[in-house]
């Protein structure tokens, strides 16, 4: 592991059904494979149809990861904005919370904690024509907010998860890049 990496980091993220979000976590979990000795992938949904709400746990860690259930991590991913005042309780102090900025009205609750709010949607549709692909723009924001996991690892990641559908791979890499963008202007 190189220095100044932390010795275990946590991820919860949540979206909608059919929105990328379990992908995302399996993209950061298998990009993490190559600089942590264990890697935990937990997802979770509710039985219904597409739509329904989805979270997944990441977990990477130099130490053994006894359980994927965690009540509190060091990172939240929000893609729907609906459910920020139910999952900024699940930040740990000193944490961050990357949260999907349309149709955000909650007000933060919490001085402990940083909370980065991206246009993912947004981004995607002014990238691609289309709000698929805002789990990645997500995504890359949070590689460049908590540079855990290098964003060459996690493209690596994107590359080989959809080798062979170029049009998809080009769409998915530029809004991977956008969301990175985003953090490096702001």
């Amino acid at each position: 592991m190189e220095q100044g990496l932390p010795e275990r980091y946590e991820v919860i993220m949540t979206g909608l059904g059919g929105g990328g979000i379990l992908t995302s976590g399996l993209l950061l979990a298998s990009a993490a494979v190559n600089r942590y000795r264990y890697v935990s992938w937990f997802p979770s949904y509710a039985i219904s149809k597409r739509g329904g709400l989805v979270e997944c746990t990441v977990i990477y860690s130099e130490e053994e990861i006894a359980s994927p259930l965690i009540s509190q991590a060091a990172a939240v991913i929000v893609a729907e904005a609906t459910q920020f005042e139910d999952f900024e309780r699940r930040i740990r102090p000193g944490g961050v919370m990357l949260v999907e900025s349309a149709g955000l009205q909650a007000q933060p609750r919490r001085a402990d904690i940083r909370i980065v709010k991206v246009p993912a949607i947004e981004t995607a549709i002014r990238l691609n024509g289309t709000s698929q692909g805002a789990n990645l723009v997500l995504l890359g924001a949070f590689a460049e907010v908590t540079q855990t996991i290098p964003a060459e690892l996690i493209r690596a990641e994107l590359e080989k998860s959809f080798a062979g559908k170029e049009k998809v791979l080009e769409n998915n890499l530029r809004a991977f890049e956008g969301g990175r963008s985003l953090i490096r202007k702001s």
